[in-house]
């Protein structure tokens, strides 16, 4: 009987392990059509988005336009985001890509190096922002996947959260013309 119980708890846990594995890029290899970030993130592309707290309420909406420029393996990707409440913003990403469909990217509001890579149809993305929210700065960390629908349009989606606890969502469609 105890053989059984703790046989039953070991799979039980094992179960629970499994269950918590996050998805990689390599699992979208096979998907269809190729993203190439390049090709994709080079021109004029607006993107509309929205921001949901944890329980799926949508706090912020807002619009992107970006002017994407690449020399070599060297990307230029400038955002402008203007907000439903009027208020403004700009990223300027600065893109290098690297072996194997990785990149990296550093932003002035991006802590360190944003690391990311491509693969299918698919751009997994990982980097700490620096999210100011009432006269206050917090580092947040963003898991940010893009996915090409065709060649005009890509969906993202990129949860943030704060050691660990999941903080909301953010998502985009990008369109290009």
């Amino acid at each position: 009987m105890k053989q059984r119980l703790i046989l039953c708890l070991t799979l039980a846990a094992s179960a629970l392990v499994a269950s918590c594995a996050s998805p990689t890029a390599a699992d979208y290899a096979a998907e269809k059509p190729v993203l190439d970030l390049k090709t994709y993130f080079n021109g004029d592309i607006t993107a509309h988005g929205l921001f949901t707290d944890r329980s799926g309420k949508v706090v912020r909406r807002f619009v992107v336009t970006m002017k994407c420029t690449w020399q070599g393996d060297d990307g230029v990707l400038d955002e402008h985001f203007v907000y439903s409440d009027g208020q403004t913003q700009r990223r300027v990403w600065k893109l290098h890509q690297l072996a194997d469909g990785h990149f990296s990217g550093t932003a002035e509001d991006v802590v360190g190096t944003a690391q990311g890579q491509s693969a299918g149809n698919a751009f997994q993305w990982g980097y700490t922002l620096r999210l100011p929210v009432d006269g206050k700065t917090y580092e947040v960390q963003f898991d940010d996947w893009m996915y090409l629908i065709d060649e005009h349009v890509m969906l993202n989606k990129a949860v943030m959260s704060k050691f660990g606890v999941r903080l909301g969502e953010v998502t985009l469609a990008f369109h290009k013309p």
